[in-house]
């Protein structure tokens, strides 16, 4: 089969590999310094990072709650409120985890996420993270945080991409492949070497323009196995 180039091809660099291994092994990561690694940070110095997928849905939600507590204290001691209101004029989309805006510049888009597909903030955070490393093309910058009727919101910032091209998921198949991860059903794909499954990558996650793709939603959780 004839394919356009499969774009992002990613030699995971060492620093990267670093990153990650200090996110399993749930450390303090001392680069880069910036919003998201410090409430990342703040959350595991109090919090055991989750290295296997659990079902235990009420106590994670219990100690969910709790993180959202020590991010709300965190917030306000570091003035990290996100004081820009969200315009509902740029509102432009909103799917089952982030309700999507255009930024002022119209070369970003603005996505509040409640963080509604992972056990806990920290999981969210680190999925985010992860993210990063991958994909940094795509990467999200944490903006802050913002309660909406009592919900709590991070407020990312991602590089707005126009999609020109039809995406052709066996093509991003083999992209991910190539970046060591491999199908195992319908949408979702496990990197072994890494111990990260990636959840839900079909079309409206994955962008392609000019013959390139782009990630732009995915859904990373870590699940070592023993």
């Amino acid at each position: 089969m004839p394919y356009t180039k499969l774009y992002p091809i990613i030699l995971i660099s060492d620093y990267a590999k670093k990153i990650i291994q200090d996110i399993i092994s749930g450390v303090v990561i001392e680069e880069p310094k910036n919003p998201l690694t410090t409430t990342r940070n703040l959350l595991c110095s109090s919090f055991t990072t989750n290295t296997k997928i659990t079902r235990d849905f009420e106590g994670q939600q219990r100690i969910k709650k709790e993180q959202e507590q020590l991010i709300l204290r965190f917030i306000e001691e570091n003035s990290f409120l996100h004081i820009n209101s969200i315009d509902e004029k740029y509102y432009l989309t909103e799917g089952g985890e982030a309700k999507v805006f255009f930024s002022i510049d119209k070369k970003h888009v603005i996505k509040l996420n409640d963080a509604i597909y992972y056990n806990n903030w920290l999981d969210f955070l680190n999925s985010l993270l992860i993210h990063n490393q991958f994909f940094p093309d795509t990467c999200y910058e944490l903006k802050g945080f913002v309660v909406m009727n009592e919900i709590l919101f991070a407020v990312l910032e991602q590089n707005f991409i126009l999609s020109n091209e039809v995406v052709d998921l066996m093509e991003v198949e083999v992209l991910l492949a190539y970046n060591g991860f491999e199908k195992i059903k319908r949408n979702d794909f496990y990197n072994n070497n890494l111990g990260l499954l990636l959840e839900d990558i079909h079309d409206e996650n994955v962008i392609k323009q000019n013959g390139s793709y782009f990630f732009i939603d995915t859904v990373f959780y870590l699940n070592i196995e023993e």
